[in-house]
């Protein structure tokens, strides 16, 4: 089938190439002239593992290729996928001028039916303007007759496992009344549904909500389990044992119930808010999110604080080895990374920061530029070398088995900060290490 993606971000770049893989013929447009150039000598924007080789040699075999030319985007495919960013405003709505751009694009050039997919994240009612903007440029242009349907097709890729993702999804919403459209849609998907049936079709403003709600589930179990290691510390307790405990109740499970300094990336805190905005436009008092929203922006001050109380607040002057930038690991993403308030509250109070990241040095370069009270380490070990403590933010697999010796030998004194819960800090106190966690008491 011929595929055409607008946008060459993550989730455009991400599901273009896929659809190219299993053998669609995929053309991706950009108005990032830069950008793709780059994509056409094989030069990837973004950090996903597994994605660099999949686009060369699918650009190779010619079932993948990128442009700026919108007119010949929309005259390749049938099917017209919008997969531009929809950054929060500044009420924390999502900003649609992107989309809304998009689909006058592809009126602008259509000259017969097309399918247009709104890929993007975007709040409930999108496909009705997206619709509506459609149809208004071509009767502008004199092509009111021309047919087209908008579906809803949200993503729910996981930064650092995207390829993975496309490849074996856990499920694909396809939101449309069209009994056509699901037809072609399901011809789309085929390849990635073939050993059990994953594909859900739903009307329109249901597949819309079902992203929002997606995500704000899963942002709710962490900044839920934050909150408990948050009581555990202050009872007394250990919230990993607390976190096996409920783990093992299948109507729970294991995923996203591990405590840390709270949420970031792309989507999540996005989402969250945009969902939030939703629910005021219509009078809708969302107390659970507006809660989930403000435990995690609570969640992300903890190590500073920790910090702080470990010194007795005379932190001018010191210097802190930092391990991990981008938000998760597998990513050099740091939209929204926790890594970010902590050493912003760490240069307000004076401090300076030694840090290292396997992905994400040349993004931290990119946000805060040269700074006297910053410097980007080439090793995790390189950071620790007159550092008056460690912290972790990032739970990156090279961080799990340190040589703790160095660490002891290197730090100006033997103290931890972790973030991610990595060691047990039973361990630490017996290596002479001050260890301090999530929601577990030190030496416990």
């Amino acid at each position: 089938m011929n595929v055409t993606v607008f946008g060459t971000g993550y989730v455009g770049l991400v599901q273009g190439t896929m659809l190219a893989e299993v053998g669609h013929q995929v053309v991706c447009v950009d108005v990032d002239a830069e950008k793709i150039a780059a994509l056409e000598q094989g030069v990837i924007p973004i950090y996903e593992p597994g994605l660099e080789g999949l686009v060369k040699e699918n650009h190779a075999a010619g079932r993948l290729r990128f442009t700026t030319d919108a007119a010949e985007g929309v005259t390749h495919g049938d099917i017209q996928f919008i997969a531009v960013g929809t950054p929060p405003d500044e009420d924390g709505s999502a900003d649609l001028r992107y989309v809304l751009k998009v689909a006058e694009t592809i009126a602008a050039h259509m000259t017969s039916h097309r399918i247009i997919v709104d890929k993007s994240t975007v709040p409930v009612g999108t496909a009705d303007r997206v619709r509506a903007r459609v149809a208004e440029v071509l009767e502008q242009r004199g092509r009111a007759a021309l047919t087209f349907d908008v579906v809803s097709n949200p993503e729910f890729l996981k930064e650092g496992s995207a390829v993975a993702d496309c490849q074996k999804p856990d499920r694909i919403i396809i939101g449309t009344e069209d009994p056509e459209s699901v037809e072609v849609m399901r011809e789309l998907y085929a390849p990635f549904s073939r050993q059990h049936e994953k594909i859900i079709v739903m009307d329109v403003k249901s597949a819309e909500l079902t992203k929002y709600a997606a995500n704000s589930m899963l942002a709710t179990k962490i900044s839920f389990m934050n909150e408990i290691a948050n009581l555990a510390e202050q009872l007394g307790a250990d919230v990993e044992a607390v976190r096996q405990g409920i783990g093992s109740d299948p109507r729970i499970g294991y995923h996203f119930i591990y405590p840390g300094v709270g949420y970031g990336g792309s989507c999540f805190p996005k989402d969250v808010q945009a969902l939030i905005r939703t629910a005021d436009d219509i009078g809708f008092d969302s107390k659970v999110l507006k809660a989930v929203e403000a435990r995690n922006a609570e969640q992300k001050t903890t190590l500073f604080a920790k910090l702080r109380a470990h010194f007795g607040g005379e932190l001018a002057g010191r210097t802190f080895a930092l391990w991990g930038l981008a938000f998760k690991p597998n990513t050099d993403d740091m939209r929204e990374a926790p890594s970010r308030v902590l050493m912003e509250a760490l240069w307000e109070a004076g401090a300076r920061v030694q840090a290292y990241d396997p992905e994400a040095m040349e993004e931290t370069q990119r946000l805060y530029g040269n700074r006297d009270d910053l410097a980007l380490c080439g090793t995790k070990e390189a950071t620790l070398k007159g550092a008056d403590a460690l912290v972790i933010v990032t739970e990156w697999q090279s961080f799990r088995a340190p040589d703790f010796e160095l660490i002891q030998q290197q730090l100006s004194q033997p103290t931890i900060f972790d973030g991610r819960n990595l060691f047990d800090p039973a361990r630490m106190a017996g290596k002479g290490f001050t260890y301090y966690s999530v929601g577990r008491t030190p030496g416990a």
